[in-house]
């Protein structure tokens, strides 16, 4: 099975796509979807979408597994991303993915045991999980992949149940 795990935002959108094999988890790709700050705030998302498209067109994964958003103070910043979450969810559904929602604190606990994992607790289980060599840069890739090994788990424990 093949996982596409989302970081969503607008500048930058993490990505990791993971395979399973039973209980074995094996890398894909990973990366960023990354946009210029000067663009219209449309423009912006139709980039994120034309090139989460050509991800998910390029890598087939089956299910689409994106970090749901966490309270933020900065209502700026929860409305842009919360403008990507809605591109994001839209381009799974629309190129037939199963797509599933994961709370950050979901995320901590399916990679590092613990729901208030530091980021570099994520980021180091990440690497170890996935024989990762160097540290997967910006954060928000490092994220996307933690956000598919969790699905991966959930997955594992026959979370999954087609629409």
């Amino acid at each position: 099975m093949r996982i596409l795990g989302i970081d969503p935002g607008t500048a930058i959108c993490g990505y990791g796509v993971v395979d399973i094999f039973g209980n074995k988890l094996s890398v894909v790709n990973y990366g960023a979807v990354l946009t210029d700050k000067d663009l219209d705030p449309a423009q912006r998302l139709l980039i994120l979408h034309e090139e989460l498209s050509k991800i998910i067109e390029i890598y087939k994964p089956e299910i689409m597994a994106v970090e749901e958003l966490f309270f933020n103070k900065n209502a700026r910043t929860v409305m842009t991303v919360s403008q990507a979450r809605g591109v994001i969810l839209l381009t799974g559904e629309k190129n037939g993915l199963l797509v599933r929602e994961y709370t950050p604190i979901q995320v901590k606990l399916a990679v590092v045991g613990y729901g208030r994992a530091t980021k570099e607790q994520v980021t180091l289980m990440v690497q170890r999980l996935l024989n990762i060599k160097e540290k997967p840069k910006p954060d928000d890739v490092a994220d996307a992949l933690a956000v598919a090994i969790c699905a991966a788990h959930s997955a594992v424990s026959n979370y999954w149940q087609k629409k």
